[in-house]
C-alpha cells in the first residue's frame, strides 16, 4: 500500500510535469494562432489564441498551486495544504469565464458593425487544424495524470485544454464558412467558442465552491462507505457518518456501535480495522476518524452528568461501608449505559470459596445499598 508521502510525491511530480509541458505548448500555440489570426484576418482564430494564452496562465497557476498543495501538514495547517488546489480550481473557472466574456463582447460588437468583419486567409485553416490535434493530445495526456494521482486541479486543467481543442474545431468551421461567403460565420464561431468556455468555467468553479463548503459524497458512494464499515467484524451498526471533499480526496468521520462490554483495546482495534478498510476499499478516502460507541447516541443521551471513576469509587465506598465483604474486591469496571452506571465487582477466587452460597445474597446487599443513588443501576459480581 502506498504511503501518504509516496502519494504526495507522485502528485507533486505529476502537477509539475504536466504544467511545464502544457505551458510550453500553450505558449507556442497562442503565439502561432494570434499571429496567424492577425495576418490571416480571422477574428475567431485571434480569440482562440487568447484562449490558449489563458491556458498558459492556468498552467502557471497549476504549477504554483500544485507545489503549495502538495506540502504536508504543519503547525498552522494540521490538515495539510490540499485546499490550495481547490482554490486554484475555482480561480481557473473564474479565469475561463472572464476570457469568455471578453471574446463574446468583442465578437458581438463586430456582428453589429459589418464593416469590422474580417475575411480569413487559408493560412488560418492550417493554424486551427494544428491547434485541434495538439490540444486534443494534451487533453488526454493531462487527464491520464489527473486520474492516476486523483487530482481535481489537473482534471480542471485537462478540460481547459479540451475547451481549446473544441473551440478550435468551431473556429475551423467558422473560418471555412466565411471563406465560402458566409461573412458572419467567423464572428458567430467566436461567440460559440465563448459560450463553451464559459460553460466549462462555470462547472469547474461550481464544483470547487462545493468542495470549499465541505460538500459530502453522493448517496451511492455513501452507501458503499456504510457497507464497507458494516463488513468489519465487531461493528453492530453505524450512525453520524459525515464526509467532505477536498482536492480530489475525501475525509470521513463516523460513530461505530460495538458491544458495550468489549474492552477498550478491542474497541480500539475495531476502529483501526474500520479506518484501514475504508482507506483500502474507497479510493477517495484518505482521512478517517472513528468514534466507538457502546450504545446509539440517537436513542440514548450522552451520560455527561454521571460521575467519573474517582467520584464513583468514593460514592460506593460510602454506600458500601456497612458491607465488609465489599472491601475484598480486587477491582471494579464501570459501564456507562442508558444514562446510568452498571457496576462489575471483581473478587478473588478465595473470596468465592469463603462466601460459598452467599454470593447471591452479597449481590443483593450491594444492589440494595445503591438503589437510592440515581447514578447507579445494577451490580454484577465476578470471581477470578
Amino acid at each position: 500500500m502506498r504511503t501518504p508521502k509516496d502519494a504526495s510525491a507522485e502528485r507533486r511530480h505529476a502537477v509539475t510535469h504536466t504544467a511545464v509541458v502544457g505551458a510550453a505548448i500553450n505558449l507556442v500555440l497562442s503565439v502561432v494562432k494570434i499571429i496567424a489570426g492577425v495576418f490571416g484576418h480571422s477574428q475567431a482564430l485571434v480569440a482562440d489564441g487568447i484562449h490558449s494564452l489563458s491556458d498558459l496562465l492556468s498552467d502557471l497557476l497549476v504549477l504554483l498551486a500544485g507545489r503549495r498543495a502538495s506540502q504536508g501538514p504543519d503547525h498552522d495547517h494540521p490538515y495539510g495544504h490540499a485546499r490550495y488546489e481547490t482554490v486554484a480550481t475555482l480561480l481557473l473557472g473564474l479565469l475561463l469565464i472572464a476570457v469568455a466574456v471578453g471574446i463574446a463582447w468583442d465578437s458581438i460588437e463586430r456582428l453589429f458593425q459589418p464593416a469590422a468583419l474580417l475575411q480569413p486567409e487559408p493560412l488560418t485553416l492550417l493554424a486551427a487544424l494544428a491547434s485541434i490535434l495538439v490540444k486534443e493530445w494534451l487533453y488526454w495526456w493531462t487527464l491520464g495524470y489527473a486520474k492516476r494521482v486523483k487530482s481535481d486541479l489537473l482534471r480542471a486543467n485537462a478540460w481547459h485544454h479540451r475547451t481549446d481543442a473544441v473551440s478550435s474545431v468551431v473556429v475551423l468551421v467558422g473560418i471555412a464558412g466565411t471563406m465560402a461567403g458566409l461573412a458572419y460565420l467567423d464572428a458567430i464561431a467566436a461567440v460559440v467558442v465563448a459560450i463553451m468556455i464559459a460553460k466549462i468555467g462555470w462547472e469547474l468553479g461550481w464544483e470547487a465552491i462545493n468542495e470549499l463548503v465541505d460538500t459530502g459524497l453522493e448517496s451511492e458512494r455513501l452507501n458503499a462507505v456504510k457497507e464497507t464499515i458494516r463488513s468489519v467484524g465487531g461493528v453492530r451498526d453505524i450512525h453520524m457518518l459525515r464526509t467532505r471533499r477536498y482536492a480530489g480526496q475525501v475525509s470521513a468521520d463516523v460513530h461505530v456501535l460495538v458491544d458495550p462490554l468489549v474492552s477498550v483495546s478491542e474497541g480500539h482495534m475495531i476502529s483501526l480495522l474500520v479506518e484501514h478498510r475504508l482507506k483500502r476499499e474507497i479510493d477517495e478516502i484518505t482521512d478517517v476518524t472513528v468514534h466507538i460507541d457502546p450504545e446509539d447516541d440517537d436513542r440514548f443521551p450522552p451520560p455527561v452528568g454521571l460521575p467519573l471513576r474517582a467520584e464513583a469509587l468514593a460514592r460506593l465506598a460510602s454506600l458500601w461501608s456497612a458491607i465488609p465483604e465489599a472491601n475484598e474486591r480486587e477491582r471494579m469496571v464501570f459501564h456507562y449505559l442508558r444514562g446510568q452506571i452498571d457496576i462489575e465487582v471483581h473478587f478473588p477466587l478465595a473470596a468465592c470459596r469463603r462466601q460459598g452460597a452467599d454470593v447471591a445474597a452479597l449481590r443483593e446487599r450491594l444492589a440494595a445499598a445503591i438503589k437510592d443513588e440515581p447514578a447507579f443501576r445494577d451490580v454484577r459480581i465476578l470471581f477470578g
